[in-house]
């Protein structure tokens, strides 16, 4: 009832308390750090302390998450820390609590512990609301870590070795990667670096340092290192001296991105090196289906691991997967109605996403994924969109200019699409433009958008059906916002929260005459024509841009 919360990111300090507290069987809740630095309003922080109720709250950087305690840690909780902070004078140090003696309290504590003991809590973004607190227990996180092993063996015949940046407020962190270190009894080296400007470059650096067996990444670090491994021998001789698999969650991995890395191992050590990936969620502890080096390609997600049951359930033109097994969540913490909605009649956890056979002919070859079920929609046709197919293929074809799309149409006679642009790759379009143009000066500049439109088109071009053609889309000026709950702090885009709170760019979309900051496919008969496809009456005035609203 008094459990842990750590709100920095990993740590030493960090692991220690989280394995210290999961010894004597005081749940605790690693948050992510966003919540507490990149929030203006703290109120998904707010809403966890509330419902979590924490007897001690620890953050590493004691100045830097002052405001984040201040405005959500309740007054009877303890506060620790491993710097100290002029706002909290009182807080008791980490060092403090290195150094106590343990007592015969703590082994009479760590003998009451048992498999359906909590472990911690994992808070997930909800789809349209705040954050929901998924419980761990021991059974979970062991039973699931068996199953790994069971799955790949070779982590049985060497200790592991990981340099891993993955934030351990997620499970693919927390769980899953240091849970291999420990169960194999490893070693995790934390990677200071993300897969972004100014900090993948401390990824290279510690992957030169550190040659892993086996590395964990999401689809965009792939991105961002590929690159470094393209011009770095010494980097790529490194990395792939002694790595045995190579694994991905959280998102799809290009084909095009998966073949440049095989190329590039190939090249340097003479063998292919296995690109794994799987199916799970923070109610699975994570892993739940895994792929083999067999049958593992862009889309694919696997078989069930040994002690998972998998059924394929109908809903509308699709099949829904559903799990059960020993590493499932009882449910979430302090909130019986939102369990009940994640379970079916007969116990099993539903994933949300629907699946298909890799081979229709051959059923071990396991499965692919066949988009978010909640996320599609149908036209005004009554033809449904797979929006999570789409928008793979989408990215693919707007590749490095956009970051992220969000796939509109649903009652519309057209699918449309709402695109975060990455900046700096639309800069590089922007021949002429000063160096220091606004984000919504290139956003406006005209060769970077006919080279949209040019893509725009020939995506249509390619398309099977109007289930697939994308008519138009709008480049969006202002980033998502966290606070908004249009991004996750993984990164992950909220579908319904942008449409939501982006509803006036949506309108604009399917407007006529069409507003003149939508792009349009630009044909190969229409190169004279304006880059902005539509006619606009002369008294017309033009509407004010709502905030955020795209140029």
């Amino acid at each position: 009832e008094r459990p842990i919360v750590i709100l920095s990111d990993n740590s030493i300090e960090h692991a220690l308390l989280g394995l210290a507290a999961m010894h004597v069987g005081i749940p605790y809740a690693p948050i992510s750090v966003a919540y507490s630095l990149m929030s203006s309003d703290f109120g998904k922080l707010r809403h966890i302390m509330e419902l979590v109720t924490p007897g001690l709250v620890f953050a590493a950087q004691g100045e830097m998450f002052s405001r984040a305690i201040a405005a959500s840690v309740p007054p009877e909780a303890e506060i620790v820390l491993g710097e100290p902070a002029r706002l909290f004078p009182k807080a008791t140090a980490f060092a403090d609590l290195a150094a106590a003696e343990p007592t015969s309290e703590v082994d009479a504590a760590h003998a009451r512990s048992t498999p359906d003991t909590i472990a911690k809590f994992l808070f997930t973004s909800g789809s349209t609301g705040m954050p929901k607190g998924v419980i761990n227990t021991q059974r979970m996180l062991c039973s699931n870590q068996a199953m790994i092993a069971a799955h790949l063996p070779f982590l049985t015949d060497e200790p592991p070795v990981l340099v891993d940046w993955l934030p351990w407020n997620h499970t693919f962190g927390g769980n899953h990667n240091t849970g291999i270190a420990i169960h194999n009894g490893g070693s995790l080296y934390i990677d200071d670096g993300k897969p972004m400007p100014g900090a993948i470059e401390r990824t290279v650096r510690n992957l030169r340092e550190i040659a892993p067996t086996i590395y964990f990444n999401v689809p965009r670090g792939f991105e961002a290192l590929v690159p470094f491994w393209r011009k770095d021998l010494a980097l790529r001789e490194n990395f792939f001296s002694r790595v045995k698999v190579m694994f991905y969650a959280g998102a799809s991995l290009s084909q095009t991105i998966w073949d440049e890395v095989a190329e590039l191992g190939y090249e340097t050590c003479g063998e292919s090196i296995a690109m794994l990936t799987g199916l799970g969620s923070t109610e699975t502890a994570p892993s739940a289906i895994f792929t083999t080096p067999q049958t593992s390609r862009a889309g694919a997600v696997g078989v069930p691991l040994r002690g998972v049951e998998l059924k394929l359930a109908p809903v509308g033109d699709k099949l829904e997967g559903r799990v059960r097994g020993p590493n499932i969540t009882p449910g979430y913490w302090r909130d019986d109605a939102v369990t009940r909605q994640a379970f079916d009649e007969e116990g099993y956890y539903c994933f949300g996403d629907a699946l298909r056979f890799l081979d229709e002919k051959d059923e071990s070859k396991g499965f692919r994924f066949d988009g978010r079920i909640a996320e599609n929609f149908k036209l005004a046709t009554g033809t449904w969109v797979t929006v999570g197919t789409l928008r793979q293929a989408f990215l693919a074809a707007f590749a490095p200019y956009a970051k992220d799309v969000v796939i509109t149409g649903h009652d519309r006679d057209e699918v449309c699409a709402l695109v975060f642009p990455d900046v700096e790759a639309c800069r590089s379009l922007c021949v002429g433009l000063a160096a220091a143009s606004s984000v919504a000066e290139i956003l406006r500049h005209e060769p970077m958008r006919m080279e949209l439109s040019r893509r725009l088109a020939r995506f249509a071009r390619e398309a099977k059906g109007s289930s697939t053609r994308v008519a138009r889309l709008i480049l969006l000026e202002e980033p998502p916002s966290i606070d908004a709950n249009e991004i996750t702090d993984k990164g992950s885009i909220n579908q319904r929260a942008v449409l939501t709170r982006r509803a006036s760019e949506v309108e604009a979309l399917y407007e006529m005459p069409l507003p003149l900051f939508v792009i349009v496919a630009k044909t190969d008969d229409d190169d004279e024509k304006a880059l902005i496809h539509q006619e606009r009456s002369a008294a017309r005035k033009k509407k004010d841009a709502s905030p955020g609203r795209a140029r």
